[in-house]
């Protein structure tokens, strides 16, 4: 199942670094990792992505973690694993679920195939994607692996590539401490590439190899020499790597719900669908209120930051 490595130690770890408090149970044999954020004196709310439970086990599953939370817990928000169609649909909801206002993890994906030969790959991408790694190569894009030693470098173009898009990134220490608690971990292997063009480092991306499962986690490039198409350099050689570990998928972990032209990260999706994989949706965040009352007045709280950040911050 893509998107399986938020179950996994490093990312409780990682979480339990930077303000939600680790929690784990079993469930009929099944370890399920929930990360609980406090707020206020007495209150919290809990998290769950992408569980290992069954569908139509889910509702007992949230009333059996309900009993082993805090008294304080308001509600538990789950991100859900299985696929759904195109418009995210979920035909069985139980009654006691509530669609959350705001999802943490993009519900739709694209998966790449990478079981198969290379040159296969290669066939499968449309035109533009196999076009644009020819003009990396001819315009003399090379790309190298690091760890930890480039982050700066990297978190550079990361914040640049934030004031260009408009979009909200952690401190420099998260990503950092992402890669100090991967150094502990047999399975979990956290990647850093760079693309340069005659030694300047214009692009990068954060990838993790999971198994035989990879993901693209972040991308990050300059404003500059954007026509040298790092990006295109950069996934093709992750892809190369991953399949190289023994992974069998490449997640490309998240695009718009729809090929859209108005939507403001359709760039996004013509990018990430150019390389021929399968498109995923999943239902999203919904949520299981352990105190309807409170629950009220957290979603009222929640939309009047979602809105002022839309209006004000987003636009600054």
């Amino acid at each position: 199942m893509s998107g399986a490595f938020l179950q996994s130690n490093l990312w409780t770890l990682l979480k339990g670094s930077f303000g939600w408090e680790p929690y784990s149970f079993h469930f009929e044999g099944k370890l399920v990792n929930v990360l609980l954020r406090h707020f206020g004196k007495f209150f919290s709310l809990a998290y769950i992505p992408y569980a290992p439970i069954e569908q139509e086990r889910l509702e007992e599953v949230a009333e059996y973690l309900k009993t082993l939370l805090p008294k304080g817990c308001v509600f538990i928000r789950c991100d859900l694993p299985w696929y759904v169609n195109q418009e995210g649909e979920w035909s069985d909801v139980p009654k006691s679920f509530r669609r959350a206002s705001m999802d943490i993890q993009p519900p739709s994906s694209v998966i790449l195939n990478i079981s198969r030969p290379l040159e296969d790959i290669l066939k499968g991408m449309k035109e533009r994607a196999r076009r644009n790694i020819k003009t990396a190569e001819k315009k003399g894009v090379t790309v190298t692996c690091h760890g930890i030693e480039k982050l700066s470098v990297w978190y550079d173009l990361y914040k640049e590539t934030s004031a260009r898009d408009r979009i909200s990134i952690h401190p420099e220490a998260y990503y950092r401490k992402l890669f100090e608690l991967a150094k502990n971990q047999k399975r979990l292997d956290v990647r850093l590439y760079l693309a340069s063009v005659e030694g300047d480092e214009i692009a990068g991306i954060i990838t993790l190899f999971d198994g035989t499962e990879a993901t693209y986690l972040y991308g990050a490039a300059a404003n500059r020499k954007r026509e040298t198409m790092p990006a295109y350099a950069l996934q093709w050689k992750a892809i190369q790597d991953a399949k190289a570990a023994g992974c069998m998928e490449y997640d490309f972990f998240g695009i718009p719900p729809v090929d859209d032209p108005n939507h403001p990260m359709y760039g996004l999706y013509r990018f990430k669908t150019g390389w021929g994989g399968t498109i995923i949706h999943r239902p999203g965040c919904w949520d299981y209120p352990c105190r309807p009352v409170l629950y009220r007045f957290y979603r009222l709280a929640e939309a009047g930051r979602k809105w002022y950040y839309k209006k004000f911050k987003k636009n600054k």
